[in-house]
């Protein structure tokens, strides 16, 4: 496979932003041109039958997705499929373009396995992405599009963004994901409360077929975690996502006072919001959980707790396009271990 190991030194020396548009630019090669990846995308993409899953009325051929804000603007959803993600998560996308917060604005803890990202939902805005969206879906692995509110638009506002972004995408993906819990944009946490997610989607849900998703911070206590999503659930959330980054800086040696932390250091907070979430929720809806993943391990840990899907994002960063691969093959030999024959019979193990 790629030895990126040796590559890791070289692209470390880089700018944590420049090193991303580097990888951009190799994964939106198979766009061009797909042929040369064929031998990596049938090396790496794990289709086994023990990982399929029925779920939004599409097939998930395994369960490892990718996390948003790698791909904001669905340049790389061919290059993720070659990498072995068995879908993927757009965005964050806003209704108009805008650049972000000031550079720099990405940040690496080496010897903690994290980023530190105050990116500020830097995108091409809703009509350029949808533009390109139209070209090439429906796709192979079912894509999913986070969406957000624009830096400048006032939290009295925040939900003509949602409702807008809402209609653009409305039949270009598999799911939407609300995204009110990013560090990055001013107040944009503030809307994690019970009026603006009962409206918003009360709203939604008369625009759209497609399933609509919740993603939550980890900064909020076990209790109000619950609270929320159980609301966000009974106002017509079909599914829930933990958790997005942290602004606990302690985690880390060095940190910066900006951002949010995703990454190894995530792991066990990650975790805690949600199995306490899984509890109330498994059963009930679509979970994914998000946060620290970086081994079969912790995915199926988080799969027994109650998780359909994983996401990862961090962890390819620190150890390279194997793992996605690595992931997947792992978690066949867990589920085969403990004698399941499809990982739907994994899903909340430790919940019955």
């Amino acid at each position: 496979m790629i030895n990126y190991e040796a590559i890791k030194p070289l692209l470390f020396k880089l700018q944590p932003e420049t090193a991303h548009h580097v990888a951009e630019c190799v994964l939106r090669l198979p766009n061009i041109c797909q042929l040369p990846f064929n031998f990596f995308t049938t090396s790496h993409f794990i289709a086994d039958d023990i990982l399929n899953q029925e779920i939004f009325g599409r097939t998930f051929l395994n369960p490892v997705g990718l996390g948003a804000g790698f791909d904001k603007n669905a340049t790389m959803i061919r290059g993720m499929q070659t990498l072995g993600f068995g879908f993927t998560e757009i965005g964050t996308v806003t209704p108009k373009p805008q650049i972000g917060n000031p550079k720099p604005r990405m940040f690496r803890h080496v010897e903690e396995e994290t980023i530190q990202n105050a990116m500020g939902f830097n995108n091409e805005g809703a009509l350029n992405v949808t533009k390109r969206l139209k070209k090439r879906f429906p796709f192979t692995t079912p894509i999913g599009i986070n969406i957000g509110k624009n830096k400048l638009t006032t939290e009295q506002e925040a939900i003509n963004d949602y409702i807008h972004l809402i209609k653009s995408f409305d039949k270009l993906g598999d799911y939407f994901v609300i995204n009110i819990s990013s560090p990055n944009t001013p107040g944009l946490r503030d809307l994690q409360n019970e009026a603006f997610i009962s409206e918003l989607f009360k709203q939604a849900k008369a625009l759209t077929d497609m399933p609509i998703l919740l993603k939550i911070a980890p900064d909020m206590t076990q209790e109000d975690a619950v609270t929320l999503t159980k609301m966000a659930v009974a106002c017509g959330a079909d599914g829930i996502i933990a958790t997005n980054t942290t602004i606990d800086y302690s985690l880390v040696k060095n940190p910066k006072d900006i951002g949010g932390l995703s990454g190894a250091v995530l792991k066990e907070k990650s975790f805690k919001i949600f199995e306490a979430i899984a509890k109330e929720l498994y059963g009930k809806t679509i979970l994914i959980s998000v946060g620290g993943i970086d081994s079969a391990e912790e995915a199926y840990k988080r799969i027994k707790a109650g998780a359909n899907l994983v996401q990862i994002l961090s962890g390819l960063i620190f150890h390279g396009p194997d793992m996605i691969m690595n992931v997947n093959k792992g978690l066949i030999e867990l589920l085969k271990a403990d004698g399941y024959d499809n990982i739907t019979q994994a899903i909340g193990a430790d919940r019955k």
